[in-house]
């Protein structure tokens, strides 16, 4: 029996972007209600040597969609910070969501047991297609997740932990 790659990553993919979606949405009226400038948050860091919010969600959009290249290409490598403003970040999170909603089970599925080959520099960490989502992917991908909605939240954006959650996949 193959794994069913697309249903380890794809939805919880979808509810996250959907999530940061809100919670970024929900900054963008902080900021303007505080008065906050969002220049000065895509730059925020939570710690001097953690990288800044921007580097966050750029991080959220590698791990998702950049995964999904990844299955296709075989090769994963960190992602190329592209220097977006605050609604470029909110741009491009909605343009991942919408890629994403596109793709089928098959699409995805006919990757299973792939090679996958992460890359820094001269440090190579070879994977089996699964264990890079399962072991790589979605972790990085929920801890850049929780780093921008904690970095909102220091700063005082009303946001709780079902803004985290985002829709959560309920039986029916």
């Amino acid at each position: 029996m193959s794994t069913n790659l697309y249903a380890l990553c794809v939805p919880s993919y979808l509810q996250t972007l959907g999530a940061v979606a809100g919670f970024l949405e929900k900054g963008r009226l902080h900021c303007q209600s505080a008065g906050i400038d969002p220049k000065d948050l895509v730059e925020l860091r939570l710690a001097p040597d953690m990288l800044p919010f921007r580097f966050q969600i750029v991080s959220v959009l590698h791990h998702s969609l950049g995964t999904i290249q990844a299955l296709e290409s075989g090769r994963f490598s960190p992602p190329k910070d592209g220097g977006l403003d605050y609604a470029g970040l909110q741009k491009q999170v909605v343009e991942a969501q919408e890629t994403l909603k596109g793709l089928s089970a098959a699409d995805i599925d006919r990757h299973a047991g792939r090679d996958i080959l992460f890359q820094l520099g001269d440090m190579k960490l070879p994977f089996v297609a699964e264990d890079f989502v399962l072991s790589f992917s979605l972790p990085n991908f929920y801890f850049h997740a929780a780093t921008a909605y904690d970095i909102l939240r220091m700063k005082g954006a009303p946001l709780g932990k079902g803004d985290f959650l985002g829709a959560m996949r309920m039986k029916r």
